[in-house]
């Protein structure tokens, strides 16, 4: 299967309006980073000459560094909206919010999770962050984690016609996370459709699905994908999410890159890369796809003891953009960066800080991974 000829379409984003008090603009914030200035220098210049706020963004922000925080209630949000300007100061330049089914969702108002974020929160993130030269970008989890321990979340409590081992596992026992089936034609329609709402939400000119860590695929106790090549059933899977979100909504599109990874070469284990058959899925879906390629241990913690990080050449050598990404640990994050900026040229992004529940919201700006990880990329 081979995946539409794309042709990349630039995004265009609804652009705030530009603030001359307090914010950005209050000489005390200017003063302390140059990084700013330009920022906003450049944005002005693209907004006369009629280009979007992400246009103004993207040339200001050479290097990427992101942060990725998991947003399940209003206060998440809010407390977010607090720590955006120091978390800028400190270099953040990108903003990564997991939404899932945790929003207030009027198109499938039965699919919301028990706590919801609604527009007033969206709003007031989207607002300090685009005041603070942040890029802010929201991720719905696809196809897989569809499920978190014991809990099976609201799509597939709903429709568990839509799950890819229907009846199986109860309580979730004796799997990772649920899938859904890639093959189920009545899956896209209500998943875009939450995808939208949630785009239009944060003002978004980029879209996070996730893709990570999909055990459950091919199953055998799927009618519809029993016997079939995982990789195709996973490429089918991001290439219908390309063509609505890139093609029809003309958002970037972000997804972890875990499973493009062949566990055999890569040697990272089947964590961070793949045993299931996924990883051939690499040469069948769009190039302009922007792979965050995560990686949280030092290389002497790997079963395959790989040599090095290879999964950066490979994918850019590839044709895509890579994102690397780290999590809590200085001396991975060090050793990861070192390789990553080795690659700058060669389509390599910057570096993007994920959480997992390892820091406060509050403490984020001081966390020593963060900071550490950016510095290199400032």
């Amino acid at each position: 299967m081979e995946p539409d000829a794309v042709t990349p379409i630039r995004p265009q984003s609804k652009s705030p309006n530009l603030t001359f008090n307090g914010g950005m603009f209050n000489p005390l914030f200017i003063g302390k980073s140059r990084r700013w200035i330009i920022f906003w220098l450049v944005l002005i210049g693209s907004r006369l000459q009629g280009e979007s706020w992400v246009d103004g963004w993207r040339s200001a922000n050479p290097n990427w560094r992101g942060v990725h925080v998991i947003t399940r209630t209003p206060s998440d949000v809010l407390k977010l909206v607090g720590v955006v300007p120091q978390l800028a100061m400190n270099g953040m330049n990108v903003l990564i919010v997991e939404v899932d089914y945790n929003f207030a969702f009027t198109s499938h108002p039965e699919l919301r999770e028990s706590t919801v974020i609604t527009r007033v929160e969206t709003d007031r993130l989207t607002d300090v962050c685009h005041r603070n030269g942040v890029r802010l970008i929201p991720q719905f989890n696809c196809l897989g984690h569809q499920s978190w321990s014991t809990q099976t979340f609201s799509l597939l409590r709903v429709h568990p016609e839509f799950d890819e081992t229907p009846g199986l596992y109860p309580r979730n026992e004796g799997i990772y996370c649920r899938s859904w089936c890639p093959q189920n034609p009545a899956v896209g329609p209500v998943v875009f459709a939450l995808m939208d709402e949630i785009a239009d939400a944060f003002q978004a000119d980029a879209m996070h699905i996730g893709m990570d860590e999909v055990f459950l695929i091919a199953s055998d106790s799927c009618p519809r994908c029993r016997g079939q090549d995982p990789g195709l059933l996973f490429a089918k899977s991001i290439t219908e999410m390309h063509r609505h979100l890139v093609r029809e909504k003309h958002l970037d599109l972000l997804m972890w890159a875990d499973r493009l990874l062949d566990s055999k070469t890569m040697g990272y284990g089947e964590w961070e890369s793949a045993t299931n058959g996924t990883s051939s899925a690499v040469g069948k879906i769009p190039k302009d796809i922007l792979l965050c390629d995560w990686h949280y241990e030092t290389l002497d913690k790997y079963q395959g003891h790989p040599s090095h990080y290879a999964s950066i050449s490979y994918l850019t050598g590839q044709g895509f953009r890579v994102w690397p990404t780290g999590w809590k640990t200085p001396a991975a994050i060090e050793a990861f960066n070192r390789e990553a900026l080795a690659q700058r040229t060669n389509g390599v992004l910057g570096y993007l800080c994920s959480t997992w529940g390892a820091v406060s919201i509050g403490d984020l700006p001081a966390w020593p991974p963060l900071t550490k990880g950016f510095e290199p990329w400032k």
